[in-house]
């Protein structure tokens, strides 16, 4: 395994009466966010015996208000023209993290996440550091039925019947900077499933964003397998999948893409993403842990990282979905761009699916970064000249 450098934090367990206080709070909290009516924590059903959330830190976010500035006309105005030069539908958001107006197409659509997902289970699981109920130096162990499906390097490091240790940190790690799918596994399990994803997501009032399950759930739904253990090795899970009947395959992936378990709205990312930023979920630590591990992510980068002029970061997850029939599913970038000035901007940048060849969904990704950037720059000149992105006529 690769190592990486962690800084661990130390927490000693509350008293089991101090438990019981906020296990009664964190049930009273889950069915007020449940009776809200948030469309992604209510279609997915708590489970028999499931942890119970307790949140002891990090007040609910406010609920922020639709911005009274509207988004900038000429930024809002280059997007439009780069989500129709694409050619199939995309969704595009930007949002000033400071002022909080929203640029965006087709923003309140619902698209699959694929693993951009990987940051509401760090989401939860930092939540959990801040309830101290996981620490980050809390070491767990992975086992031969813990595997998940396709990209899980971690998942050959498990051998014989003690297993493979590994701290939470380091888990985390390996699913925001690599996008381990194993890593995230483990540690929605860790968290007690993806129902308690669902509860924070709907405790923090984050509205339009979803989970679905393990990445092992999701793909092999979606493949229209469903799991077993043994698919744990991947070449057997592809060899299930491709005696598949075509029909089946092509049933199972209308399915999920009508109304996908891990659907996000860009609007709904670029939205949780500022108030992440603006330190309003999490408390400073986590905040600082969390923004540090994506803007480490060695994922995509020839889509919005190859965007980015000298002077410019980038913290953000990718997502990359299966390809079927010549087309590819889920196809993403979204993350946090910061300028030389420090002024952040959420962008996310979402495909649904496409035929596109990879270098041309390079280039969508690409020009809304530099769009972001040409805005920065105009702005900051006071320049009301009209917006060229390359790549533009």
């Amino acid at each position: 395994m690769r190592s990486f450098q962690s800084k661990p934090r130390r927490f000693r367990r509350r008293s089991s009466t101090r438990n019981r206080i906020l296990i009664a709070v964190g049930v009273s909290l889950g069915v007020a966010a449940f009776a809200g009516g948030w469309w992604g924590a209510a279609r997915i059903a708590p489970r028999a015996g499931a942890q119970t959330v307790a949140f002891t830190k990090g007040a609910v976010a406010p609920v922020l208000q639709r911005p009274a500035t509207p988004a900038p006309a000429e930024l809002q105005g280059t997007l439009e023209r780069i989500a129709a030069g694409y050619g199939e539908p995309v969704g595009l958001s930007v949002t000033d993290v400071s002022t909080g107006w929203t640029a965006s197409v087709d923003g309140d659509q619902t698209f699959p996440q694929q693993s951009v997902s990987k940051l509401w289970v760090a989401l939860t699981v930092m939540q959990a550091v801040d309830d101290r109920r996981l620490a980050l130096d809390q070491t767990v162990t992975m086992r031969q039925e813990d595997r998940s499906v396709f990209y899980q390097p971690l998942a050959s490091r498990i051998r014989g019947p003690n297993g493979f240790p590994i701290t939470v940190a380091d888990l985390l790690r390996h699913a925001l900077i690599e996008s381990d799918n194993s890593a995230n596994d483990m540690l929605i399990r860790e968290v007690g499933g993806a129902d308690v994803v669902a509860r924070v997501i709907a405790h923090k009032r984050l509205a339009g964003l979803a989970v679905g399950g393990t990445e092992r759930e999701v793909q092999t739904r979606t493949a229209g397998l469903t799991w077993r253990p043994e698919y744990g090795q991947t070449w057997i899970f592809k060899q299930a999948r491709a005696q598949l009947p075509d029909e089946v395959r092509d049933q199972a992936l209308a399915t999920y893409l009508s109304n996908p378990p891990d659907g996000a709205t860009p609007n709904g990312i670029t939205t949780a993403l500022s108030q992440l930023k603006r330190g309003q979920l999490l408390s400073a630590e986590s905040t600082e842990f969390m923004l540090g591990l994506m803007g480490e992510a060695r994922t995509g980068v020839m889509r919005l990282h190859a965007g980015l002029q000298p002077g410019w970061s980038l913290a953000h997850k990718t997502g990359t979905g299966p390809d079927w029939r010549g087309a590819s599913v889920g196809i993403n970038d979204v993350g946090l761009m910061t300028a030389p000035d420090g002024r952040t901007y959420a962008v996310a940048v979402m495909v649904r699916q496409t035929r596109q060849p990879s270098s041309a969904r390079h280039r969508l990704m690409q020009g809304v970064a530099r769009a972001v950037e040409t805005y920065w720059s105009a702005e900051g000149r006071g320049s009301e000249a009209p917006m060229q992105v390359a790549g533009e006529p």
